[in-house]
């Protein structure tokens, strides 16, 4: 018998749920309050009231070029997305509807590499790249940001996979149905929340990619997560400017999150309740 949950506890865990809202968001807003202030308000201590200034907007707009590292953090986010399904849909199905005694194992392992620090692997990766002339290219970033996020992928399509019923695939079979049209026709039409969720997931991810986009890239692939670090120089760091490049970079993505909310909580607890 479910028990039943009293007003006040219902009053405190909204209160909760709030405060913890507000601690994540709480950096958000203060670098956008950052960003109106001048370089002197902004080091002169902490201070929620900003002076209202533009200034450090048209100052990063005049100084670095915006609109190249936003269309190469679109390009990159959604050419690994598309990349990462493709390779995803068919290693998902098979370890849903195909099993086999170490599939878990694998599962296990994908996740595994996720917990290895990144600058362990950077020395053989830059001479991979260097070698092979990515370094510097859109084509061998979505390559890369495809990968670092390809085992949590596979996880959450494993996990949407595994809440289809296997008899309609069986059904599909039955009907001459192959692989190929069991995934694109029967599989990817019923998991479309959990798909949809898992892309959106993606490309929130590859969006804020910083370690390998500063290290694999320079000018002409750099995302919006160069053009930060790029306010980092040998006199300091100005932290007015830095606040109004670094909410410029994460405002497309805040937008996106907010206009798609839905479709994430929809998809994050596709077959959470029977």
């Amino acid at each position: 018998m479910a028990r039943k949950v009293t007003t006040g506890a219902r009053i405190g865990w909204t209160i909760a749920a709030w405060v913890v809202a507000l601690l994540i968001f709480f950096p958000i807003l203060y670098a956008l309050i950052t960003s109106f202030k001048t370089e002197q308000e902004a080091i002169a201590g902490f201070s929620l009231i900003p002076s209202g200034t533009f200034e450090n907007y048209i100052t990063v707009e005049e100084q670095r070029d915006y609109f190249t590292p936003f269309m190469n953090s679109v390009i990159l986010s959604v050419g690994s997305t598309i990349l990462a399904l493709i390779v995803a849909l068919p290693a998902a199905w098979a370890m849903a509807f195909a099993p086999t005694k170490r599939t878990k194992d694998i599962l296990m392992w994908m996740l595994s590499t996720k917990m290895m620090p990144s600058v362990a692997v950077l020395l053989p990766i830059f001479i991979i790249f260097r070698n092979l002339g990515l370094l510097d290219t859109r084509i061998g970033l979505t390559v890369m940001l495809m990968l670092i996020n390809l085992p949590i992928v596979v996880w959450m399509l494993y996990t949407y996979f595994r809440e289809i019923p296997g008899e309609i695939l069986e059904a599909a079979r039955m009907d001459g149905a192959g692989i190929w049209q069991e995934i694109v026709y029967v599989l990817a039409p019923m998991g479309v929340p959990g798909i949809a969720s898992t892309l959106l997931l993606n490309v929130i991810l590859a969006w804020n990619e910083a370690f390998w986009t500063i290290q694999l890239t320079t000018t002409n692939a750099a995302p919006l997560t160069a053009f930060i670090a790029s306010f980092s120089s040998p006199q300091g760091l100005f932290w007015a400017k830095l606040s109004a490049a670094s909410t410029m970079a994460i405002a497309p993505i805040l937008i996106l999150g907010w206009f798609s909310q839905k479709q994430l909580v929809r998809g994050l607890t596709f077959g959470a309740v029977k």
